[in-house]
């Protein structure tokens, strides 16, 4: 098989130099061999990548950033299509738009807004994908105000299940454009996001406080509150270790305004340890990265609640030693009718997920069921889950049964054969 098949030179075979580097993601657990990497360097690559699987009966799975925690860009015996070349950043600060291309992470495309003053909303790991996390809807600090990552993209340039290449804006494909804000990678291969930017500044503020032991129901119960009148520019945040309960905010604006909220958290219980920090927006959005995360074995599972009642509180604090957090939703997320995008549960009031990574493959059965069980107690009070967060899940828990058939129904018309299925697939009707 010669590279010119789908333009020189981008196909990676086993032994291949770099084949191995571009198998690996970010969840070590995820090894699997493709027959066929195409390392592509444009759209038309993109395209001519598709039309070369499809020609072989290939299973397609899209890498960007690599961070989903099943490794579905990873196909086994198939062919996954990279998209790691394609990570340029064009900004325009007059009108305050981004022209972000599919293989870009979050962090060049905040470095190249932060040039000018500018952001859009994006995750809070630089080394996440922005094509992956926009299409699942893509939370972020600036998300209360300005709405997700999602709701912040104009148009998107996509790359059909046919290898053809089309523009889906409100005006151009609507209905495609209404799938992508949210339905995941159902729909095509986006190479291209053009995003409307907010001017935010580079300041912020970080504030966590850990209290005394015993105290976390009374914490939790007090944070709850202060996030249900939390100014939008604050993104509230807790976690759960054991016993260990931490909570905080960042806030994303003048600090100044930002510590205004920082005398109620030091009535919330007895204060161990503080950290009160302001950073520049490009620290902040990193501050969370960690180079060495590719070695990690992984696993996570994640809920959407409208509310928390104190029940829901206690038995979050049934935590049996694995991380877990939340972050407050509202805003400007609440603001989008549920209607206008695929994204769904807009109501919701915090995303919760638990987290765990280990190394020896010797503790993967031991690690994967204290996650499942601490989450399966806390299912009663969920509402969802968020699409990116789902891990062998039904996809019904991202999209409320009338949505999932009009998706269903997008599907049909562009991915009939279900060509994109490693994914959280939705089915054709």
């Amino acid at each position: 098989m010669t590279t010119t098949e789908i333009q020189r030179p981008v196909l990676l075979q086993a032994g291949d130099p770099g084949y191995d580097e571009a198998r690996t993601v970010w969840n070590s657990m995820v090894d699997r061999r493709p027959e066929f990497i195409a390392r592509c360097a444009s759209t038309a690559e993109v395209a001519a990548a598709v039309r070369f699987a499809r020609s072989r009966s290939l299973e397609i799975g899209v890498r960007c950033g690599g961070h989903n925690i099943a490794g579905l860009a990873v196909p086994d015996g198939g062919m996954m299509i990279d998209l790691t070349p394609m990570g340029g950043v064009r900004v325009d600060p007059e009108r305050r738009l981004a022209w972000v291309q599919g293989g870009a992470l979050l962090g060049e495309l905040d470095r190249a807004a932060q040039e000018f003053g500018l952001a859009t909303t994006a995750g809070n790991v630089s080394h996440t994908g922005v094509g992956g996390l926009t299409l699942g809807g893509g939370m972020g600090w600036l998300a209360r105000r300005f709405g997700l990552a999602c709701d912040n993209v104009v148009s998107y340039e996509v790359v059909t299940a046919d290898g053809e290449v089309v523009r889906a804006s409100a005006d151009e494909n609507a209905e495609l454009f209404w799938g992508l804000r949210g339905g995941g990678g159902n729909f095509g291969i986006v190479t291209s996001f053009e995003f409307r930017l907010h001017a935010v500044g580079t300041r912020t503020l970080v504030a966590e406080f850990s209290y005394g032991a015993g105290e976390g129901f009374e914490v939790l119960a007090g944070w709850r509150e202060l996030s249900a009148a939390a100014p939008r520019e604050a993104t509230f945040t807790a976690s759960v270790v054991g016993d260990a309960v931490q909570v905080g905010f960042v806030w994303v604006g003048d600090p100044a305004e930002g510590a205004e909220l920082l005398p109620a958290f030091r009535t919330l219980g007895t204060v161990v340890e503080e950290s009160v920090e302001q950073l520049p927006y490009l620290v902040l959005q990193t501050r969370d990265d960690n180079v060495q995360g590719h070695r990690f074995r992984r696993y996570w599972k994640g809920h959407y609640f409208k509310a928390l009642p104190d029940e829901a509180l206690r038995a979050l604090l049934r935590n049996p030693g694995i991380g877990a957090s939340l972050q407050a939703y509202g805003g400007a997320i609440a603001d989008v009718p549920d209607a206008a995008a695929a994204f769904s549960h807009r109501d919701t009031a915090f995303e919760f997920v638990t987290a765990t990574r280990w190394e020896d493959p010797a503790d993967d059965a031991t690690r994967i069921a204290m996650v499942r069980e601490y989450a399966a107690g806390l299912e009663p009070y969920a509402s969802g889950a968020y699409v990116n967060t789902l891990n062998g899940e039904p996809v019904r828990r991202a999209f409320p049964a009338a949505k999932l058939a009009r998706l269903r129904a997008l599907k049909t018309v562009w991915d009939p054969a279900n060509v994109f299925h490693l994914n959280q697939n939705i089915l054709p009707g």
